[in-house]
């Protein structure tokens, strides 16, 4: 994907993995707009980079149709959506005050899988009547999924769940997409410096760096959009799901 001056739209991106996206992207030339339900947040970003800010919940169907409306009359259709939103939980499925709330479970499942479904098939909408580019692509939709969708701990069974529905849309939907020219791929953070780490983990510290093989330290949101840019440029990467973990497996 060439991204000089191409249209880039990034949810989640008043912080943490989807702002420094957002950064990188703006760095490689991208015309980006940048998406969050925090309207002050993610106008601080824009205001930083040079981007275009809306304010969204992109769970909703009619909110995200007209923020894509408005980023694609500034920029132009977007070739690129890296979608960043997400909710940590951590809760146990029954506990000292009782069973989880069901609406806890049902907000989970709205904010990390609804909405990343939502923001695919109106993007992949917009893609595909593009002209393709040089590669043959039109475009590339980028989610973001969890480790804990594989290897999920006591107390995130509603989060791994979520978590778990993204992984499991990709490859049908690259499948789908990819006689449009449309690639859809995930990155699976491990444990990243970010806000929904921080919410999860309300006893943080360097107990979970030292589990992690290498390097023992929390990820940095730069390295999520490097790697994001990366499966940008390469062509051959594909309906996969990619951990960026520094091999924390347990």
């Amino acid at each position: 994907m060439d991204l000089w001056e191409c249209p880039a739209v990034v949810t989640g991106a008043a912080s943490g993995l989807g702002a420094e996206t957002a950064r990188h992207l703006a760095e490689a030339g991208a015309k980006v707009t940048v998406i969050d339900i925090d309207a002050v947040g993610v106008q601080k970003v824009a205001d930083e980079i040079g981007a275009l800010a809306i304010h969204c919940d992109v769970a909703d169907a009619l909110s995200a149709d007209k923020a894509l409306a408005q980023a694609r009359e500034a920029h132009g259709a977007a070739r690129v959506l890296v979608h960043c939103v997400g909710r940590g939980h951590f809760e146990p499925i029954f506990g000292d005050n009782g069973p989880m709330l069901l609406e806890d479970f049902r907000k989970l499942v709205e904010v990390n899988l609804i909405s990343t479904f939502n923001m695919m098939r109106l993007a992949a909408a917009d893609m595909a009547v593009l002209h393709p580019q040089a590669s043959g692509e039109r475009g590339v939709i980028l989610c973001t999924a969890s480790v804990s969708a594989y290897e999920g701990q006591t107390g995130e069974a509603a989060y791994s769940a979520s978590k778990g529905g993204v992984v499991s849309m990709i490859l049908p939907a690259a499948r789908e997409l990819g006689p449009l020219g449309i690639r859809v791929v995930a990155i699976a953070p491990g444990l990243f410096g970010t806000q929904t780490l921080f919410a999860m983990e309300k006893d943080l510290d360097s107990r979970l760096a030292r589990q992690i093989p290498f390097p023992h330290r929390f990820g940095d949101p730069a390295e999520f959009a490097m790697l994001v840019i990366h499966v940008l440029n390469n062509v051959m990467i594909n309906g996969s799901v990619l951990r960026l973990d520094g091999g924390y497996h347990h």
